[in-house]
């Protein structure tokens, strides 16, 4: 790009993009954070629980499938 091309997205992009002096939070969001992580639970959906039974399955009627399963790994 040449300067003037350059000169010409700055303005642009100071015109779009209002500026963010003086602007403030109006509260500390770091407590609001620390609540949300100590909420979060550990939860397996379900149909996590199907592939593994599904895979067990498959292990059990098709010994031969685990030397292929073990090559992926």
């Amino acid at each position: 790009m040449k300067e003037p091309e350059i000169e010409d997205v700055k303005k642009l992009l100071k015109d779009a993009l209002p500026a963010a002096q003086g602007v403030e939070l109006q509260r500390d969001l770091w407590p609001a954070m620390l609540r949300r992580l100590d909420q979060r639970t550990f939860r397996v959906p379900w149909w996590d629980w199907a592939l593994l039974a599904a895979l067990a399955g498959a292990l059990c009627l098709l010994p031969g499938i685990i030397p292929a399963l073990l090559y992926q790994l």
